[in-house]
């Protein structure tokens, strides 16, 4: 009885799926809309938004939320619906997915950060830890 020929064995070797990264920073249509708005009404609507973090607050960490004339050069920047957003390096790392949403209801409204990386808040919901 003849043997059949023998295939040598090859293995092959497969990446796993990279899990989709998770976008820089998401601003939402009715936050746009009310930067695009306050940035009007302040007479600088080309001017930016500067998103961050800045050390302080009862659990270590707040948002820094304000307008911004000069962005800087290593500045990451997210224009949504003609508005720009800046965010340094630094706070990008603890904002890296994270939403900005603006909210009206029964409890007011105003900017909600939703920070995916956040551990722990304060009551009062302006200090952060991560």
């Amino acid at each position: 009885m003849l043997a059949a020929a023998q295939q040598p064995m090859t293995s092959q070797t497969t990446t796993p799926a990279k899990a989709p990264e998770a976008p820089m920073l998401t601003v939402t249509s009715s936050a746009a809309k009310i930067m695009r708005d306050q940035l009007a009404r302040r007479g600088t609507p080309q001017a930016a938004i500067r998103f961050g973090i800045r050390g302080g607050g009862c659990t270590g960490y707040s948002y820094l939320f304000e307008f911004e004339d000069s962005p800087r050069s290593n500045d990451h920047v997210i224009v949504k619906d003609g508005v720009r957003v800046v965010v340094d390096p630094k706070s990008m790392i603890l904002l890296k997915g994270t939403e900005i949403h603006f909210e009206t209801g029964i409890r007011g409204h105003g900017f909600r950060f939703n920070n995916p990386n956040v551990e722990d808040s304060c009551g009062c919901g302006e200090s952060i830890a991560f």
